[in-house]
């Protein structure tokens, strides 16, 4: 294909851009998603201890009943995230937490590494030579086991107004790493939330591209598609594996295949990466001994992944990382070549699979410890693998623009020749209508492609609507919760000619509570109140909304009077017999409500149905408050 040098030029200034631009984003986006930038350490005197085949380097086996008897001088310090590349020596770590008790949630430590096999871990007070908790979690034990149902092992620390020391241990085939955080729960779920939106945007894309090549395997019938598909999935499963989620969602039931789902799908990653680049490429076209490395390549990586069910893991993952180191000097060295030769699509072939190849290398060199990098290697497959995608995509680009010149210049040929010959005259327009057809078809897969990104979007854009019907403080629904629930039921009550009931609460002197114990006494009030509730309503459809400072609404649909002024009595008893244990002292608690029960006639009666609701609050208020009002 012939293609013009001005254009040429320009692609690769495109590239160039493209390519920085996203590597800015990703890693903008790496480091804001990484928990030193959105909490401090809550953790001191971290420390490590080896055990050799035997017991200690210094002694027998150690465990949780004779750890603390260990002097402070075999004792090893150490910063997180800790990196002791690859060992199967049983190590200790011991670390203090600071105090963790907190008036809005319970304490979290996390190991962010999911890939340890053995995990034992045991919480002492700062005076207690007993254990005051024990968890176990690694990845050869069930995963329903774990104390909370997470990808990476994550540890509810129990609740202390003075540092606990927390002593760990760890056996596993692979690397000796130990990321630790200890988070508030608050923080914890909203760093979470950021990231599982993040990963899960990036995966969705990767299944979008796997998913679309299939397609276009079907309908081509050409082999290239079928191997980009098969490695995209593979990629995406190694990331997964590496980042916990597969053990967490898609094989939890089969903890011997969690020890080897890495290197199984490392190399089928690669495998079906050599044997893509081979039919991209044409490589047998240029040289027939640089197609037959490539061939050696794919079958190595692919018996180096069936050898994986069989052969120990650290032997696996050792030979996987030569092999890889060699697999990346050789590719980038043939896209080189190839474009040194005047393959132009190498050239943008090498960009595009560089960034994944070095970002792979340096992912596996910082696992064993060999470099040192400042991002967390996971992060960096994953921009490594988004920074691939998106040049590949920009090579599509110029493919399409490559096939419009070609059509332009085809159809210019045929009005030249048409006066010449009958005979030229068709050929030239059965080229066209191939060129057309396929112009067609690179818009229906764009077109597919859209409605695939549009239908992702809209998923991420109703999980959006929920959390904003949600109040962060309390935990239940919120005022635009209830406008919205209020209106619907109003609809479903008017349609089913059945009751619906309406209580409006409201904390009796709250004013008094804020001012005599601080807002924080007002904030554990109103949690203590919302979580009262909600254990006392049964019913799935009865909804609680907090729609004011200390004023809360349930919404009861099928509910008539008498069952409302029930439910709202059963409150009103609740909340006075149980106060609010708070800083060591009680504060009482009573509610007024009142309760307001219609069929509903029209949208605005719906409405009118809150204000009677509210005026009986009132009226409850001014009889003296502590009772329900109907």
């Amino acid at each position: 294909m012939l293609i013009n040098t001005d254009k040429v030029r320009s692609y690769d200034v495109g590239l160039i851009l493209t390519t920085l631009v996203a590597v800015s984003l990703f890693l903008l986006v790496a480091f804001h998603l990484s928990p030193s930038a959105v909490t401090e350490e809550r953790f001191s005197q971290l420390a490590y201890l080896v055990e050799d085949g035997n017991g200690s380097k210094e002694g027998p086996s150690l465990d949780f009943s004779t750890i603390l008897d260990v002097s402070d001088s075999r004792w090893t310090p150490t910063t997180s995230p800790v990196n002791l590349g690859m060992s199967e020596n049983v190590h200790w770590f011991r670390l203090t937490v600071s105090p963790t008790q907190h008036t809005q949630g319970r304490f979290l430590l996390q190991l962010d590494y999911p890939l340890l096999d053995e995990l034992d871990m045991a919480v002492y007070s700062h005076l207690g030579t007993l254990p005051t908790s024990r968890y176990t979690a690694g990845d050869t034990i069930e995963f329903d086991r774990r104390p909370i149902h997470y990808p990476t092992p994550l540890i509810p620390l129990p609740v202390s107004q003075f540092s606990q020391h927390v002593y760990i241990r760890i056996k596993t085939s692979g690397t000796i790493r130990l990321p630790l955080r200890v988070w508030e729960e608050r923080e914890f779920v909203e760093y979470s939330s950021s990231r599982n939106l993040a990963l899960g945007l990036f995966f969705g894309f990767l299944c979008a591209m796997g998913l679309s090549n299939v397609f276009l395997f079907l309908t081509t019938k050409r082999p290239a598609f079928l191997f980009y598909s098969g490695y995209v999935f593979s990629l995406g499963l190694t990331l997964a594996s590496l980042q916990g989620i597969g053990y967490a969602y898609l094989w939890h039931d089969f903890i011997w295949f969690q020890g080897i789902a890495v290197v199984v799908f490392a190399n089928a990653t690669i495998f079906f990466a050599a044997i893509f680049t081979r039919t991209i490429l044409q490589v047998k076209e240029h040289s027939v001994w640089l197609d037959n490395a490539i061939k050696a390549l794919a079958l190595f990586f692919g018996l180096s992944a069936l050898a994986s069910f069989l052969v120990p893991y650290s032997l696996v993952i050792k030979v996987y990382l030569v092999a890889l180191c060699l697999t990346v000097l050789f590719t980038i060295s043939l896209g080189v070549w190839m474009s040194v030769k005047g393959v132009i699509i190498a050239r943008y072939f090498t960009i595009a699979w560089a960034s994944l190849l070095v970002s792979g290398l340096a992912a596996s060199l910082d696992n064993v410890n060999l470099i040192d990098i400042p991002l967390s290697s996971n992060n960096l497959l994953i921009i490594g693998g988004a920074v691939e995608t998106l040049m590949l995509a920009f090579i599509l680009a110029i493919s399409y623009s490559h096939s419009r010149d070609d059509l332009i210049e085809a159809q210019q040929f045929a009005l030249d020749k048409e006066i010449q010959a009958n005979n030229a005259k068709e050929d030239l327009l059965a080229v066209q209508q191939r060129y057309q057809d396929d112009l067609e078809y690179k818009v229906q897969e764009r077109t597919l492609e859209l409605e695939i990104t549009l239908r992702e979007l809209s998923e991420v854009n109703e999980e959006l609507e929920r959390l904003t019907g949600v109040d962060p403080l309390t935990g239940i629904n919120n005022r635009r919760h209830f406008d919205k629930r209020l209106k619907s039921e109003g609809r479903r009550s008017r349609r089913e000619q059945t009751p619906l009931s309406l209580i409006i609460i409201d904390v009796d002197h709250f004013k008094t509570v804020n001012d005599k114990f601080g807002h924080a006494g007002g904030d554990a009030c109103l949690m203590h109140v919302s979580s009262l509730f909600k254990q006392l309503l049964h019913r799935p459809t009865d909804d609680l909304c907090r729609i004011g400072g200390e004023e809360f609404a349930i919404i009861l649909p099928n509910t008539n009077s008498e069952g409302a002024c029930h439910v709202a009595e059963l409150l009103r008893q609740s909340t006075e017999q149980q106060p609010v244990d708070f800083e060591g002292q009680q504060i009482a608690l009573t509610i007024s409500a009142g309760v307001a029960t219609a069929v509903i006639e029209s949208e605005e009666h719906a409405l009118a149905l809150f204000r009677d609701a509210d005026e009986k609050l009132y009226a409850a208020k001014d009889a003296g408050r502590n009772r329900v009002s109907h």
